[in-house]
């Protein structure tokens, strides 16, 4: 279990397992709980570096009818 302690939002890994992959934000005050091999190593990062991480092509994204976007406005709605 891991506790994020500070102020900060965080990001974990586990990236040195091969054919394994692990990432999740951990927000101020929030417990993380996982499973990993005993050999992983839960590497934490901080801060306001940005990179690109996924490219998802616009068309799929796209709603396929008015009622879903309606639907999503709904739903969205303050």
């Amino acid at each position: 279990c891991y506790k994020n302690e500070t102020q900060s939002i965080q990001v974990a890994r586990i990236v040195n397992i091969a054919n394994w992959y692990f990432e999740r934000v951990v927000f101020p005050g929030e417990r993380l709980m996982f499973e990993a091999p005993q050999e992983a190593h839960l590497e934490i990062y901080m801060g306001a570096v940005t990179s690109l991480s996924e490219t998802i092509p616009c068309e799929r994204l796209r709603v396929q009818n008015s009622e879903s976007v309606a639907s999503l406005r709904a739903a969205n709605a303050p």
